[in-house]
């Protein structure tokens, strides 16, 4: 927790900077957040093959950083480390699509899977289950299980996905329904109905495919740790995990 005598170092910091555009005290906020920086990055890397190098997200992440420092207005109600975070997040899947780090293969895997999920849900009126899935692909249940490993962390989330695409082709993508200063009022809309519809998918999982995504994105549990409350080991939580994220990712295409 952050003391009075720090949080008053800091909101001085951020005074200096904004009034000044002072490139020490830029400086001196950046080194107070790298740690920041080092957190996403380490999480992300959790979902990621070990051939993504942490130090590599780590340099994508820092211009997120930056770019927060830049845009983030000290005045509003709004925690600095939740805005850099999605910033941070948003650089460094920005940085990992540069790298078109997934192959070819990988990608058709996941466009499969992606497809039986969303069939099978139409199909069924509700989030299918392993088995399910297996045999529509027909796979073994381990087969499937494998499946779900490889293609683990192209199901990351970009915040410059669209997720929502009216008639006359406006759309809205993740970040907006994240924060936005200047969010327009039709935006703001498409954003409430966005939420809406995320919100039923998320509702559509199973109670155990809930339960991951709330221990790791609303708890900040590492995959290890979700594994010691579930009782179950950090692979088949990585696995929950990605067959959660493709199961949203369907939907709401």
């Amino acid at each position: 927790m952050t003391s009075d005598k720090e949080q008053q170092r800091l909101d001085q910091l951020w005074s200096v900077y904004k009034k000044n555009s002072d490139i020490q005290a830029r400086d001196e906020l950046l080194n107070e957040y790298i740690p920041l920086v080092k957190y996403v990055a380490g999480r992300m890397a959790m979902n990621l093959p070990s051939s993504v190098e942490v130090g590599d997200l780590e340099s994508f992440g820092f211009f997120g950083l930056l770019d927060a420092l830049e845009k983030f207005d000290e005045t509003r109600n709004i925690k600095f480390e939740t805005y850099a975070s999605t910033r941070i997040r948003g650089a460094i899947l920005d940085g990992l699509r540069s790298m078109d780090w997934v192959p070819r293969s990988v990608r058709a895997k996941i466009r499969t899977l992606e497809s039986e999920v969303y069939n099978l849900t139409n199909e069924l009126g509700r989030s299918p289950s392993d088995h399910e899935i297996a045999a529509a692909l027909d796979v073994s249940p381990e087969r499937y299980y494998e499946l779900l490993t490889e293609v683990k962390g192209v199901t990351l989330f970009s915040l410059d996905e669209t997720v929502t695409t009216d008639s006359e082709g406006d759309s809205l993508k993740i970040l907006d329904l994240v924060v936005d200063d200047e969010i327009l009022p039709d935006h703001r809309l498409l954003r409430d109905e966005s939420l809406e519809e995320l919100t039923a998918a998320v509702e559509g999982l199973s109670e155990r495919e809930q339960l991951v995504l709330a221990l790791y994105y609303n708890e900040e549990l590492t995959l290890r740790e979700i594994g010691h409350v579930l009782d179950v080991s950090e692979s088949r939580v990585s696995q929950i995990h990605t067959k959660a994220v493709m199961t949203l990712r369907s939907r709401l295409k």
